[in-house]
């Protein structure tokens, strides 16, 4: 690790010289990934995420270069023990490792783990070794072992005892036993050949079982730790009657080889023990002791015969030996021992295992061939996995291949003895197909060859290279006038191929420009479900349409956009009434003249009024609602106009009082009304007499009295302003004033006019008066000027 990084440093100086220090580094890692070996140690049962060591320091690389090259540890076996945090560099115990379970029959328990660095690629091999703790007391296979002794048994004699089992090694082991006080028995520890020691039950005082039949003894196993732990159990003494002769086997060790394939009920070994006594002091009984308890699930002793059978499968990879010893009883309780050692011979019942070590997580697009990436929209030569082969078998049954099966974009290409890497062979691309299911075949160099296969799942990172669409160019809404704010008028959507947060689109307005109609105050778009709401209401007679621009950006870094147009048309609703434009609403009833010779269908006079809605809102009908003759007048449904609907006779009465009814169509129908006032002349001398004061009388008709009053009615009921007051008190001094000077003058002579006269008042029968003027007409006998106002218009 130092060498690179001062060749680097090196490359740094001279850059003329830049490409033969790269090719130095290279050969320099190639060699170092398979001679350097880290090893370590650490004490079983340490907490999880304990520390290992600092791989960084102690391979003398920077951490910059650790997360660069994407440095990994990977453990060899199915489980993964460590880990390795690529920001500090330190290598940590995922688990509590607990070296009985790892390492069950091994005095040392050594882990291999690989360090595996990209760009370049670089193996380093590691070993770390668990030390063992003292965590586990002796414990005896029985709780109470039950000895029967003759009572003729000489001093000296020994008898052997189960062997407490303890799981931890070295100093942490079972070291000594002890024995309870006694005055009978002592302790004798001896150690086998094998190095395991043995336990026996040495007489030291004659027993005599009329003085004592039985004896209980306490015996401790304790270990070598710190602080010790022991395991106790109890041994219970019988003593019998004389029986002078012991079971002896032929041999005191029994070696068997046996194939780990063995059929069950297959014959291992018969071991015979002899006892020359009769009766029941002859008659053998064979158990097993001082086994474990593994040997015991996988051997069967025949208890009468001494025959060992296979009673389970057996593994060589599991354990390549079995340890026994069998134990020899005749029926007067003496006993003999020999061992059994089986041998195990592996064939080849493995098949090749892939242990997956690593995947790629991301890369981008444009990263050059042959880069250790995590992207699988990749270019050729991209490093997808990593993943290990091994065989537990050994010999040829061990040696495997890896291939790859079906037409697949992808490759093998060796690492090491027993490391592969799976290699794209052509570009990816995710938006064509988002995972690949590669199939990995491993084949042993057995007899015959066993294989296994594995399917590595591969899915394609997306990265955004696609803006959203939306689903329209441009959307129109609709939304009713006067709508309250916080409805919704609709949905805008936007799609994109892209996945995750590259695919999650988000709405929102394009601010317009300055100095434009600010309509993206008008409405709101969510921003997650794209929901279209207008924020206030609007009036259709101000605003019928708008526009807006939006905005779908997607969650990549950079964001992709797209804009679409939103149209937003206003609705009308019938929100106005109609307006009167003749007669005014807010005048007196307005005056019309009719003269009594008026045939069927002459025109009286024309209601014009407006709508500001718009549509059958606005389409207005009108009708007679009142009148003082209903079946003289009749008015036009669509036109407005009020024409006679008979001829006038001399029986209907001089005034007419006519109230016409404005509707509009719309839901519900608004309306207003227009008052007539219609005179009934003979002449148009009359005009003023039915319309004014009576010059004879000098009051004020009764037509005026009703509308004056109506006036001042609706003047107190309105609070109307005091400048429409005075007009109605300036306009009733004029027309007072006008009637007196009118009431001196002599009564107007009808004969003084003749038709001519009134040609351009146009009261023929044709009845074209205009229904926006107001008429006022003053008729003098004069000596050849007569006073005539005409055409006043009631419109400013």
């Amino acid at each position: 690790g130092r060498l690179f990084w001062r060749v680097m440093a090196c490359g740094r100086r001279s850059r003329d010289r830049k490409r033969q220090v790269i090719l130095f580094i290279l050969c320099v890692c190639v060699c170092q990934s398979g001679a350097e070996t880290l090893r370590y140690s650490l004490p079983e049962e340490m907490e999880r995420d304990s520390f290992v060591a600092n791989i960084a320091k102690d391979l003398g690389v920077p951490l910059s270069q650790v997360v660069a090259r994407k440095a990994r540890v990977v453990s060899e076996g199915n489980e993964q023990l460590f880990r390795l945090n690529q920001n500090t560099g330190v290598l940590t115990a995922k688990e509590s490792l607990d070296r009985e379970e790892i390492c069950p029959q091994s005095d040392t328990c050594t882990l291999v783990f690989k360090i595996f660095f990209e760009n370049p690629l670089q193996l380093i091999r590691g070993e770390v070794e668990v030390r063992d703790v003292n965590d586990n007391s002796p414990v005896f296979p029985e709780k109470e072992m039950v000895l029967e002794i003759l009572e003729t048994a000489s001093p000296g004699s020994r008898f052997p005892l189960e062997s407490a089992q303890d799981k931890d090694v070295g100093i942490n082991g079972l070291q000594n036993y002890s024995l309870g006080p006694n005055p009978h028995f002592s302790l004798a520890i001896g150690t086998g050949k094998d190095g395991v020691k043995y336990l026996e039950l040495v007489l030291q005082r004659q027993l005599d079982r009329e003085e004592q039949g039985e004896l209980n003894l306490l015996l401790t196993a304790t270990d070598g730790g710190s602080p010790p732990r022991s395991g106790t159990a109890q041994v219970r003494i019988v003593v019998l009657d004389a029986n002078d002769n012991i079971p002896a086997f032929e041999r005191e060790i029994f070696e068997v080889r046996l194939a780990e394939n063995s059929p069950l009920e297959q014959l291992v070994v018969r071991v015979a023990a002899v006892d020359p006594d009769e009766g029941s002091n002859g008659e053998v009984h064979y158990v097993f002791t001082q086994t474990s308890e593994r040997s015991r699930q996988l051997f069967q002793l025949n208890p009468s015969t001494g025959e060992i059978r296979v009673a389970g499968k057996l593994d060589f990879e599991e354990a390549k030996s079995h340890k026994m010893v069998v134990k020899a009883t005749d029926g007067g309780g003496l006993s003999a021992h020999c061992k059994v050692q089986v041998e195990v011979l592996d064939v080849n019942d493995n098949a090749p295992e892939i242990a997956l070590t690593s995947l790629t997580a991301s890369i981008p697009e444009d990263a050059p061939p042959r880069t250790v990436v995590a992207l699988f929209t990749a270019p050729p030569n991209t490093v997808v996995a990593l993943f290990n082969v091994r065989d537990r078998d050994s010999g040829d049954n061990g040696r495997t291949t890896c291939e790859l099966t079906g037409e697949q974009p992808f490759r093998i290409t060796l690492l090491a003895a027993d490391a592969y890497a799976l290699v794209t062979s052509e570009t990816l691309d995710r938006e064509q197909v988002e995972e690949y299911n590669v199939t990995v075949r491993a084949r042993d160099e057995g007899s015959p060859s066993l294989s296994t296969s594995k399917t590595l799942l591969v899915r394609l990172l997306d990265v955004n290279d696609n803006a959203p669409t939306f689903t329209q160019a441009i959307y129109t809404m609709v939304m009713s006038e006067n709508e309250p704010a916080g409805r919704s008028l609709g949905r805008l959507s936007a799609t994109d191929p892209d996945a995750g947060e590259n695919a999650r689109v988000r709405y929102s307005l394009v601010p317009p420009p300055t100095g434009s109609l600010a309509a993206a105050s008008f409405v709101s778009v969510d921003a997650e479900s794209g929901t279209v709401r207008n924020l206030r209401p609007l009036d259709y007679e101000k605003v019928r349409a708008f526009e807006v621009t939006v905005r779908a950006a997607d969650g990549g870094s950079p964001p992709l956009s797209a804009q679409a147009v939103l149209r937003v048309v206003v609705r009308d609703q019938n929100d106005n009434a109609p307006v009167l434009l003749h007669p005014q609403p807010d005048s007196s009833a307005a005056g019309e003249l009719v003269p009594r010779w008026a045939p069927s269908g002459y025109l009286v006079a024309k209601v014009v009024a407006v709508d500001a809605d718009a549509g059958q809102n606005a389409w207005l009908s009108y009708e007679l609602a009142k009148a003082t003759e209903p079946g003289l007048f009749r008015v036009g449904l669509h036109s407005g106009e009020v024409r006679t609907a008979r001829a006038v006779t001399e029986r209907d009465a001089a005034r007419q009082r006519l109230i016409v009814l404005v509707r509009d169509r719309g839901q519900p129908p608004r309306s207003a009304t227009a008052t007539l006032a219609v005179a009934l002349v003979d002449d148009f001398s009359d005009a003023f007499h039915q319309l004014g004061h009576d010059p004879a009388g000098g009051q004020q008709p009764q037509v005026a009295e009703e509308e004056m009053l109506t006036t001042y009615l609706i003047a107190s009921l309105c609070c109307v302003s005091s400048l429409f007051l005075l007009s109605v008190l300036v306009l009733t001094a004029n027309t007072i004033c006008k009637a007196r000077v009118r009431a001196e003058l002599p009564p107007p002579s009808p004969s003084c006019y003749a038709d001519g006269d009134f040609a351009g008042v146009g009261v023929g029968s044709t009845g074209t008066l205009s229904p926006a003027y107001r008429y006022e007409m003053c008729l003098t006998s004069g000596s050849g000027r007569s006073e005539f106002q005409f055409l006043r218009p009631i419109l400013p």
